[in-house]
C-alpha cells in the first residue's frame, strides 16, 4: 500500500497521468472579438499576423504570457495582453487551438 502512495505521489509530482488543465474553448470565444481585427475571424490570420487556429494550446499560452511579461517585444500585443488574466489566456488559447488549421 505504501509502495502504490509513494508511485501515485511521484507521478503526481512529475505531471504524469495527471489531468491538464485545458481552457474553456466557448469562453475564449467569447473574448476573441478583440484578437479577430488582426488574426481573422476564425483564426486564420491576416498578414502580417500570424494565424492562431490549430497551434497547440501550450504555444499559445506561452506567447501570451511572453508578450505581457515583455520577453516578446510587440507594443499592439502587449497592450491587447495586459488585462487578460491566465484563466482568459488559457481559454483563448483552448478556442484557437480547437480550429482547423487552413
Amino acid at each position: 500500500m505504501k509502495r502504490m502512495l509513494l508511485n501515485i505521489g511521484i507521478a503526481a509530482l512529475l505531471g504524469i497521468g495527471g489531468a491538464h488543465a485545458a481552457g474553456d474553448a466557448a469562453a475564449g470565444k467569447a473574448k476573441s472579438a478583440a484578437c479577430a481585427g488582426c488574426h481573422g475571424p476564425n483564426g486564420e490570420g491576416i498578414a502580417p499576423n500570424p494565424a492562431l487556429a490549430g497551434k497547440s494550446e501550450e504555444v499559445l499560452v506561452q506567447a501570451l504570457k511572453d508578450y505581457k511579461s515583455g520577453k516578446r517585444d510587440n507594443a499592439v500585443m502587449k497592450g491587447m495582453v495586459g488585462a487578460l488574466t491566465d484563466g482568459d489566456m488559457t481559454n483563448l488559447a483552448a478556442y484557437y487551438a480547437s480550429l482547423k488549421a487552413k
